[in-house]
């Protein structure tokens, strides 16, 4: 999918054969380093949740592509936010692979960025197949996104509580850990938490 400007999106990927991806909680922190270095030049973050198997970022995004200039003569090299998310992937692969001593795929091929603020297309996954036919506003699908990435380790039965999970935004909104990674200011415009 072509990622547009000023738009939201669900971005996902999962383990290759649904494996795990993250092995201990180091590989955690690693990977939203990466998510910071990789993510936050091109988009606000709204939500974020990183499962033992799979991730799920809600992010506004705010440029498609950034300048990566390392010298004054490849001043003017672009790298794409796709770009960047496939860069993101492949280094935590490689550094998995190398801890876990592996090799191969880690992620499932494509990694998956449905908008949820566009109304031209198919209805994002994370609705509830019963409710295909039901009309929802722009705001409600933006809502249920962002409640349906905190509540994961809850249905995955993780925790009980979706605050109880340590590697999601939801402790963020509820003002439990003052996370710089999610833009609360931004993100007040879309949801309610």
């Amino acid at each position: 999918m072509q990622i547009e400007k000023d738009n939201i999106y669900h971005i996902y990927n999962q383990g290759n054969n649904r494996q795990k991806i993250f092995f201990d909680r180091d590989n955690y922190l690693f990977f939203l380093k990466k998510i910071r270095k990789y993510i936050l030049p091109y988009a606000d973050i709204l939500a974020w949740c990183l499962m033992p198997n799979h991730f799920h970022l809600m992010v506004l995004v705010n440029e498609v592509s950034v300048g990566v200039a390392q010298s004054d003569t490849d001043a003017s090299k672009r790298r794409t936010i796709n770009d960047s998310i496939g860069i993101m992937l492949r280094s935590y692969t490689s550094a998995i692979n190398k801890q876990q001593k592996r090799t191969g795929k880690l992620f499932r091929e494509k990694t998956k960025a449905e908008c949820v603020n566009c109304f031209n297309g198919p209805t994002p996954n994370f609705i509830n197949a019963n409710d295909v036919n039901v009309q929802f506003t722009e705001d409600q699908y933006l809502q249920i996104c962002f409640n349906y990435i905190h509540q994961n380790p809850v249905k995955a039965r993780l925790v009980d509580n979706e605050v109880d999970w340590e590697f999601s935004s939801a402790i963020d909104y509820a003002g439990i850990r003052d996370g710089k990674l999610i833009n609360k200011k931004m993100a007040e415009e879309y949801v309610d938490f």
